[in-house]
């Protein structure tokens, strides 16, 4: 006979294995194509971060919108942070200590735009079973019903669980070998231990760039 449980989702506790890492910062401002630039930042001062498997980098972001401005999309144009902006990296605990030791306290040169690095603290992967991913690289040349049914086998390739998979606006980065398109993902219906897979794991290529890393979505 088989049988499963179903999960507690109210008294499961999430696993510590996998956390995100945020910093205080200073930095007015960065072009909104940077992920390059960062990550080669961050892999100056971390000469391992490239080569860890389960470390990844959450881009920078301002505001959306607000007050009838709305965040700029060329490469070089400008996105302005707020003091409440944080640097997060996701890492594996083991790393955690290194990581804040290296960077605390840093000043990284970031195309042409200082980047201060202050304390820092960690934050838990989220329970959230609705997940979100701005920008997922993919192949060259896939319209948005290809790039889907990809994201959707990889998502199966994982044995993850999930009930609706959607994809919206696309955005090509810049980087040494040519140009990277990507597309953002939203995975909803998840149990939430396969949010927590999801979360740790990531999607696609180039995490350590800021690429494929899922965060909550709390608008659905």
């Amino acid at each position: 006979m088989y049988w499963q449980e179903e999960l507690d989702e109210a008294t499961y506790r999430v696993p510590d294995q996998v956390v995100d890492l945020l910093f205080k910062i200073r930095c007015p401002s960065l072009p909104v194509d940077h992920a390059w630039g960062l990550s080669e930042a961050i892999q100056a001062q971390l000469p391992w971060f490239a080569e860890e498997p389960q470390a990844g980098l959450h881009l920078l972001y301002g505001a959306d919108s607000g007050n009838g401005w709305e965040r700029p999309q060329g490469k070089q144009e400008l996105i302005y942070l707020s003091r409440r902006t944080r640097l997060a990296l996701r890492l594996p605990k083991q790393r955690l200590a290194e990581a804040a030791r290296q960077l605390t306290g840093q000043t990284l040169q970031i195309l042409g735009h200082e980047l201060e690095i202050g304390a820092s603290h960690t934050r838990e992967l989220s329970k959230t079973t609705t997940l979100y991913s701005r920008f997922v690289v993919h192949a060259e040349g896939l319209d948005e019903e290809a790039f889907l049914a990809e994201a959707v086998a990889q998502l199966r390739r994982m044995q993850l669980r999930f009930k609706k998979v959607l994809c919206g606006k696309g955005y090509r980065f810049a980087s040494p070998h040519g140009e990277l398109p990507t597309q953002s993902l939203m995975v909803a219906g998840l149990p939430v231990d396969d949010s927590i897979t999801l979360q740790q794991q990531g999607l696609g290529e180039h995490r350590q760039r800021g690429f494929g890393l899922f965060v909550p979505h709390k608008t659905v």
